[in-house]
């Protein structure tokens, strides 16, 4: 499989923590796509993916899989052998389904379009609205505050264990960096549980 990522970017980063956790990055042939430069706009990349994003993965027989989760699922299905990361049974699955999909819409797409809408990286390509971008970025600190209730007296944010809700919620508060969000002293419970996070080799993709 080859994966056509921005390594600085977070969507890519996402899919590079899965498949180290389970052991199988060594297997994947990363390629760069500088999305600085447009390269995610030319027409080979555009054929691949025509939302123009990243990360794409393209399997051996050609396929091209873009979106994050998407991709994700098709290594959880098709190496059933290493550790499940999106649920051993129906339950952990829909627990797994619901913290996912609360940390896309609640907080990794708000940390993109505050990121697209303040810091200017985009604006050769895109009208940009910095009032827009600033309330999607208090969004994030609310969800942030909410994320720290949540791990009070948790180690992992369901399931009790490591899953992909982790490192997606772990990926988004590293790049809300970028726009000078931090976890707040007084949330320790989310400090503590980044801080775990951070320390596995997975963190270092």
């Amino acid at each position: 499989m080859k994966l056509y990522e921005t390594a600085t970017a977070p969507n890519p980063r996402r899919v590079r923590m899965f498949l180290a956790e389970k052991g199988l990055l060594d297997q994947v042939e990363c390629i760069q796509v500088d999305i600085a430069k447009g390269e995610n706009l030319t027409p080979d990349f555009v054929a691949m993916n025509p939302m123009k994003k990243v990360p794409v993965a393209q399997l051996d027989d050609g396929t091209c899989l873009a979106e994050t989760m998407a991709i994700c699922r098709y290594i959880e299905a098709s190496h059933p052998e290493t550790t499940p990361l999106l649920g051993n049974d129906a339950k952990e699955q829909a627990l797994i389904e619901q913290w996912l999909r609360w940390i896309e819409f609640y907080f990794m797409t708000p940390t993109g379009m505050g990121f697209q809408h303040t810091s200017g990286y985009f604006k050769d390509r895109m009208k940009v609205f910095p009032d827009y971008g600033a309330e999607c970025l208090n969004q994030v600190r609310e969800f942030m505050k909410f994320l720290d209730k949540h791990l009070e007296g948790k180690d992992y944010i369901c399931c009790d264990r490591f899953t992909a809700a982790d490192i997606n919620a772990y990926t988004t508060i590293a790049f809300a960096r970028v726009v000078k969000i931090r976890i707040g002293d007084d949330q320790a419970n989310l400090k503590a549980w980044f801080d775990r996070i951070n320390s596995r080799p997975s963190a270092k993709v």
